[in-house]
Order: C-alpha cells, then structure tokens, then sequence
C-alpha cells in the first residue's frame, strides 16, 4: 500500500495595517477543492479574527464575517504573502 503525504503550509507575517503592526498566522487547508488558506489575527484587546482566503481561478477572494476594516484595508498585503509562499 502506498502512502501519500501532503505537506502542510503554516506560517506568520507582521503587516502594517492601520491599526498598527499586526501577526496574521496563515494554515493552508489541503482538504479542500480549491486551494484555501485560513487566516487568524488578534485585535487590540486580544479578540481573535479569523477568515479565509480562497482561490477562484486566478483570484484570491476573502471570505469572513463582520472584519474589521483594519483587515478588509491589509488585504492586498495578505494575498501578496500568500502569493509569495506559494512560489
């Protein structure tokens, strides 16, 4: 029997946002149909953020209820560190 293993893609970046420095922590979730990463990040008063970050096509398109701007104005850092790990 043959065994087939997936390497797992985890890692953090600090993006500048407008509300300061922040660590988002990016898991790239394998099971899925296409390509999916799931993003989390703490707020000023310690609240975790999360939200996901889907492929569709050529695109990457966020998917998250009620974002704080903060997040919705970093996104194109986002993708570009995505981007970045994929290559």
């Amino acid at each position: 029997m043959k065994m087939l293993f997936q390497k797992q893609v985890q890692f953090t970046r600090y993006i500048k946002t407008n509300a300061g420095l922040k660590e988002f922590n990016f898991l790239k979730i394998n099971n899925t149909i296409s390509p999916t990463f799931a993003i989390d990040v703490s707020d000023e008063r310690g609240r975790r953020h999360e939200f996901f970050v889907i492929n569709e096509g050529d695109d990457w398109k966020m998917q998250g209820k009620d974002l704080p701007h903060w997040i919705v104005e970093a996104e194109l850092n986002l993708l570009d560190a995505i981007k970045s790990e994929e290559n």
